[in-house]
C-alpha cells in the first residue's frame, strides 16, 4: 500500500494550493516557498465579521461599526490578498483538489471556534443552478463538504436556494451590492429545525451575501447564524 502511495506521487504529484507548482507532499499540500507566503488572520480583527485589524484599539472595523449585520459573528482563516490567485484557480479554472487543503488548514486554525459555536450544520452559500452547471461545482460546497469530513458537523444544501443569478458584486458598492441581492435566496423547507449554522462561502467583502443569507434564515426560524470565511478582505 505503501510503495503504491510512493508511485502514485511521483507520477501524479498533487500541485501546490498557493502557486500550483508541483507540492512538496511533506510540507502539507503546499511548497515549501508558499508556505511562508500565506497570510493567516490574527488578533486583532474584528469581532463581528472577523477582518484583520490594523490597530488592537477597536473592536469593530469600519463597516460592522457603521452597519448592523444579521449574522451574530463571523470567522475567516486567510488574508485576502495572500491568496488571491488560489482563489481564483479554485473558483474558474477547476482547482477544485485545493478543497482538501482548505479543508484541513480550517480544521487545524478554526476548530476550537466551531466547537464553541456547536452548529448544527453548515451550509455553504449557494450558486445558482445555471453558474453551477457552467462551473461544474458550488466552490463553497466543496469547502464545507473538506471541512464537515474531519469535524463531523453535517453539510446541508436543500435547506436553502438561490433563485435568482446575481450580477457579479465585487464592483458594486454597498448599497448595490444589497439591491442586487433582494429575493436572491428562498428557504427550501417549511419546518426548519435547526437552530444554530454556519455559512460557509470562499470570500468576504463587505458581507452583503452572507447578511441576505442570514435574513432569510432567521426569517425561517433558524435562531443563531455565524459564517465562516476562507479569505477576507482588511478592515479599518
Amino acid at each position: 500500500m505503501r510503495i503504491g502511495r510512493v508511485l502514485a506521487d511521483l507520477l501524479f504529484p498533487g500541485r501546490c494550493a498557493v502557486c500550483d507548482g508541483i507540492a512538496d507532499q511533506r510540507n502539507g499540500e503546499v511548497c515549501t516557498e508558499c508556505r511562508g507566503k500565506i497570510i493567516y488572520i490574527k488578533e486583532p480583527f474584528c469581532m463581528k465579521c472577523g477582518k484583520q485589524l490594523e490597530s488592537g484599539e477597536k473592536e469593530y472595523c469600519g463597516d460592522c461599526g457603521k452597519n448592523a449585520h444579521h449574522f451574530i459573528q463571523g470567522a475567516a482563516l486567510y488574508d485576502y490578498g495572500s491568496m488571491a490567485d488560489s482563489i481564483f484557480r479554485f473558483k474558474y479554472r477547476g482547482r477544485t483538489e485545493y478543497a482538501s487543503f482548505y479543508g484541513k488548514e480550517l480544521y487545524e486554525k478554526k476548530r476550537q471556534w466551531l466547537l464553541m459555536i456547536r452548529p448544527d450544520a453548515l451550509v455553504p452559500v449557494p450558486a445558482h443552478p445555471s453558474r453551477k452547471r457552467k462551473r461544474g461545482y458550488n466552490q463553497a460546497e466543496l469547502i464545507a463538504e473538506a471541512l464537515s469530513a474531519r469535524l463531523g458537523i453535517p453539510v446541508n444544501t436543500s435547506l436553502i436556494r438561490r433563485e435568482r443569478k446575481t450580477r457579479a458584486l465585487k464592483n458594486l458598492t454597498r448599497p448595490e451590492r444589497q439591491n442586487n441581492l433582494k429575493r436572491a435566496f428562498k428557504i427550501c423547507q417549511n419546518d426548519v429545525k435547526l437552530k444554530t449554522i454556519v455559512i460557509i462561502d470562499d470570500i468576504y467583502t463587505t458581507g452583503a451575501t452572507v447578511d441576505e443569507m442570514a435574513r432569510v434564515l432567521t426569517g425561517a426560524g433558524v435562531r443563531k447564524v455565524y459564517f465562516m470565511a476562507l479569505t477576507i478582505g482588511r478592515g479599518i
